[in-house]
């Protein structure tokens, strides 16, 4: 006797859901398992590709990778040259974002439309240019210089976010401020920006750590051992013939992780909340 219709359509709704937590699941597992090994890794001194429980724990992997050679210096760079060039970024985003959302031009979504086009383009097809240019001016091996094309690359994208969280700002309390004779750099400055303050947090987040992983940029511009960002110098793990040490690199990864998790973590509670403006409008 077959099943009637509302049985058929719950059993086969059931087996959709099964399939779909399957999915699920098998993609949650592989997430998982790297981050397994890596935590096991850093704590096995005899560390292989396999997950596998430590036989003896210890930490004598970080104690060898806690140098200022390995770690330190690195460290150090990267935070440099990707803080500088995160602040650069969302300075710039600020002041483009500022005119495209508040005043309305024909010329206007061409512009954002061609500024989102620029952010497909992949870095490898502008970097022998970039690189020829950067030895006429001077700016190879510099760490700012280096600063100046993360900031540049990752710009476009940061003006499309700003804008996009600009416009969520209401006009009113700008005109509110144009009537107490503030300027426009004084109302984006003192009125916009602070009202805005989770999409800032958000295009800063977001640029840092597209930076933070960069290794192609840093590693064809900057030429000096003692100049490299972390990013680059986590090569320094892999040696000769295929020798890898696995225990020392999975302990560097999670200190090389550590900035990016512990920035998240402060400004998490800030990225879930709303602008909550009802009230500014309303006084």
């Amino acid at each position: 006797m077959p099943l009637p219709r509302h049985r058929h359509h719950r059993h086969h709704r059931h087996r959709h859901r099964l399939a779909a937590d399957a999915g699920l699941l098998v993609v949650a597992v592989a997430f998982a398992v790297p981050l397994v090994w890596l935590v096991l890794a850093s704590l096995d001194a005899e560390a292989t590709l396999r997950v596998r429980l430590p036989e003896s724990p210890t930490l004598n992997n970080f104690s060898a990778v806690l140098t200022d050679e390995i770690t330190f210096t690195p460290m150090l760079n990267s935070l440099l040259i990707c803080g500088g060039a995160t602040l650069l970024t969302v300075v710039c985003a600020a002041l483009a974002a500022y005119p495209l959302s508040r005043f309305r031009s024909r010329l206007a979504r061409p512009y954002l439309l061609t500024v989102l086009f620029s952010t497909c383009l992949p870095v490898t097809a502008v970097m022998v240019p970039v690189y020829g240019l950067f030895v006429q001016i001077d700016l190879i091996d510099t760490r700012y210089g280096t600063a100046l094309f993360l900031a540049a690359a990752q710009l476009p994208f940061a003006i499309w976010l700003m804008k996009n969280f600009m416009d969520g700002v209401p006009k009113v309390l700008e005109e509110a401020a144009w009537t107490d004779g503030a300027s426009w750099p004084q109302t984006l400055l003192r009125v916009i920006l602070p009202l805005m303050g989770p999409g800032v947090a958000v295009v800063a987040i977001y640029t840092f750590i597209m930076m933070w992983g960069n290794f192609f940029v840093p590693f064809m511009l900057l030429l000096s051992p003692e100049q490299l960002p972390a990013s680059v110098s986590i090569f320094t793990f892999f040696g000769n013939y295929g020798a890898i040490a696995f225990g020392e690199l999975a302990a560097f990864s999670i200190l090389y992780s550590t900035p990016v998790v512990a920035l998240y973590i402060l400004v998490s509670g800030r990225l879930g909340g709303g602008f909550a403006l009802g009230g500014a409008v309303k006084g």
